[in-house]
């Protein structure tokens, strides 16, 4: 009985998308009154002129709600700090969840009644077909492109003029650390960084992915090492430490896992590690793995450069801080430090071609 459960659920899904009423599907292009329509990686999309229920698939889409001061009807669970990240839970108060985000829970979706489903090609192209039959889905090509994430949210939801406020301030933020940094380093700047996760088995070294678009924003360099990498590399053998050489690096860490805390200890205590540029010249920060990869979104981004600041030592000019969450009524939340977890595998130096594991 057990082994024919998900076939039953796959089945009732199926049939409760197809008893859903002919209103839930999206509309042809020419029957828009009081319709628009919106392009993304799903194709153009009409939706409502200005939906209020809507439903976030992914943890980016689900910050960048927040951020334009929506409250979504369902949200899908955090990757830690289950069920949603603590810098988003004031806000989020009360939603409902429905599912993970590799796997959200269709029956669930369909019962909120959503006018809006907010999706990504990266993770929901297979149930594409069942989420425009619950309701008009739109779409990002990636989990990690917070700004693209930020657009669509902004222009499906009609807050095009809150999500421009939000990217100026980000470009403002931007601006004065980099004028900070290459002041406070001079010749020393740029430099190169490297973003390191510590698991129980092994060491991810990340190139691309949400970190990785910033810091390269910020003019940070890559290591030689992990160019043309995909995402970046796997090690599990100490003597690939050297892979990990940099001018600075940031490391990532969950603290209330004793396995992974022993296999930092046991990395960091080795020779090799002793030799690298950033550990000879105390530049190995432990930062927040939920601002820094997990997260997605621009508050995420924003908690994530307050990191960068606070290790330099920089001070934000006047008007150059971080913008909070915010709900509907306005009110906000405070920003909390966490850790991440994500699945991977034991290769000694493995190679990725996609995101799916820097994005967990």
């Amino acid at each position: 009985m057990k082994t024919r459960a998900p076939t039953r659920r796959r089945w009732l899904t199926v049939l409760l998308v197809s008893l859903m009423p002919l209103g839930s599907i999206p509309l042809a292009a020419n029957d828009t009154d009081g319709m628009r329509i919106v392009p993304s990686e799903f194709g153009d999309t009409v939706i409502p002129a200005t939906p209020q229920r809507i439903v976030t698939l992914y943890q980016g889409a689900t910050d960048s709600a927040v951020a334009l001061g929506i409250t979504p009807v369902g949200v899908v669970d955090s990757w830690l700090e289950k069920p949603m990240y603590r810098y988003l839970r004031d806000a989020l108060a009360g939603v409902e969840h429905v599912g993970l985000e590799t796997q959200p829970n269709l029956e669930k979706v369909a019962w909120l009644d959503p006018d809006l489903i907010v999706a990504t090609r990266f993770r929901h192209e297979r149930v594409r077909p069942l989420l425009e039959k619950i309701a008009p889905t739109v779409a990002t090509g990636t989990v990690f492109d917070f700004k693209a994430t930020l657009a669509l949210m902004a222009e499906a939801t009609g807050r095009e003029s809150r999500a421009r406020e939000l990217l100026q301030d980000w470009n403002d933020r931007m601006a004065d650390f980099r004028h900070g940094i290459a002041d406070q380093l001079g010749d020393g700047w740029p430099q190169k960084a490297a973003v390191v996760r510590f698991k129980s088995d092994h060491v991810r070294i990340y190139s691309t992915g949400f970190a990785g678009s910033i810091l390269n924003e910020l003019g940070f360099e890559q290591p030689d090492s992990v160019h043309d990498q995909g995402w970046g590399m796997k090690l599990t053998s100490e003597e690939n430490i050297p892979v990990m050489n940099a001018d600075v690096i940031f490391v990532l860490l969950e603290p209330d896992d004793p396995a992974i805390a022993q296999n930092y200890r046991h990395w960091t205590s080795h020779p090799l590690w002793q030799r690298l540029d950033a550990v000879q010249n105390e530049r190995v920060f432990e930062v927040d793995a939920v601002n820094w990869i997990m997260g997605g979104g621009i508050l995420a981004a924003n908690a994530m450069l307050d990191d960068l600041y606070a290790h330099y030592g920089l001070a934000p000019h006047r008007g150059h801080t971080a913008p909070m969450p915010e709900t509907q009524a306005g009110t906000t939340s405070s920003h909390a430090t966490s850790a991440a977890s994500c699945a991977g595998d034991t290769a000694a130096v493995s190679h990725a071609r996609d995101e799916g594991p820097a994005a967990c």
